[in-house]
């Protein structure tokens, strides 16, 4: 009887502890087809309303819309420039709208810099649904803009928040400009989900993987990085990594204390500003902002 109990509880075991791994392994799959299925819901939070830019405190900007090589119609935001002032276009992170923006663009105004800040697809009023390949062809049809506008590359400075770093930096590797800023930027999303889901192989799961780290080898402009030692979205030492691979003339500016985005940091953007006035500020001007 002793030996048939030994057996009983070793088979019981033997099918309690096989129902186990069934249940964790099921759910452990039910999880990665949720990283795949949803993936890009986590990556892109737009705010798709489009909002006017006086409504949102930004008189100053006007409102206008670009046609992608797709066909679709994107809304931008644009401050004029002064000959020889420096033009930024500025391309957002992946979440809200341009108006959420508007405390940087107020110091574009004072600093009386020209600005183009385009709505990705699906944010903001523009058509489309956000995807990679979708805003590198946004990018493509703001930097087109501003050239139509009269801004030679010497004036112009690709500026990327978060997410649009990785945007900024393909644009810059296929682009002259005066010079490249990146907010928070990382080496790769897939390194950033890594950060988040270690349980999982994102490398080989990313559906929009913005290799900056394959790109910003190719820009040929300065680089400026601005990053929060904080930073609890995109860890410093991704940034640290994208710009260990970036060209000459570059250079790091870490935030002290500073969570995600450190551009108005009090002690970083005075810094930045100067950065950018004086690679792009004092080129000369072909016509004025007047379309």
């Amino acid at each position: 009887m002793a030996s048939l109990a030994r057996v009983t509880i070793r088979d019981f075991m033997t099918r309690y502890l096989g129902y186990a791994f069934a249940a964790l392994f099921a759910g452990y799959f039910a999880a990665l087809v949720g990283l795949v299925a949803f993936q890009r819901d986590f990556l892109f939070r737009p705010d798709a309303l489009r909002a006017d830019p006086a409504a949102a405190g930004l008189a100053e900007a006007q409102e206008t819309t670009l046609k992608t090589r797709d066909g679709e119609m994107l809304v931008a935001w644009r401050l004029p420039a002064d000959c020889g002032r420096p033009f930024i276009l500025y391309l957002h992170g992946n979440g809200g709208a341009l108006r959420d923006r508007v405390p940087r663009f107020k110091r574009f105004v004072e600093d009386r810099f020209g600005m183009l800040a385009v709505s990705y697809r699906g944010y903001g009023g523009s058509t489309g649904a956000p995807a990679q390949e979708g805003l590198f062809l946004d990018a493509e049809a703001a930097y087109a803009e501003a050239l139509r506008l009269g801004y030679a590359p010497e004036r112009i400075v690709i500026l990327g928040e978060s997410l649009g770093t990785g945007v900024a930096t393909h644009l810059a590797a296929a682009h002259h400009a005066a010079g490249l800023v990146l907010d928070s930027p990382y080496s790769s999303i897939a390194d950033v989900a890594a950060e988040r889901y270690a349980w999982a192989p994102v490398q080989y799961l990313v559906r929009d993987p913005f290799r900056s780290d394959r790109e910003i080898g190719k820009a040929r402009a300065p680089v400026l990085m601005v990053h929060g030692e904080n930073d609890s979205v995109i860890p410093i030492r991704l940034a640290r990594r994208l710009f260990d691979l970036a060209n000459a003339p570059k250079t790091f500016l870490s935030a002290p204390g500073r969570d995600h985005l450190a551009l108005l940091d009090s002690n970083v953007y005075p810094r930045v500003r100067d950065w950018i006035e004086a690679h792009a500020a004092g080129a000369a001007c072909e016509k004025p902002d007047s379309n």
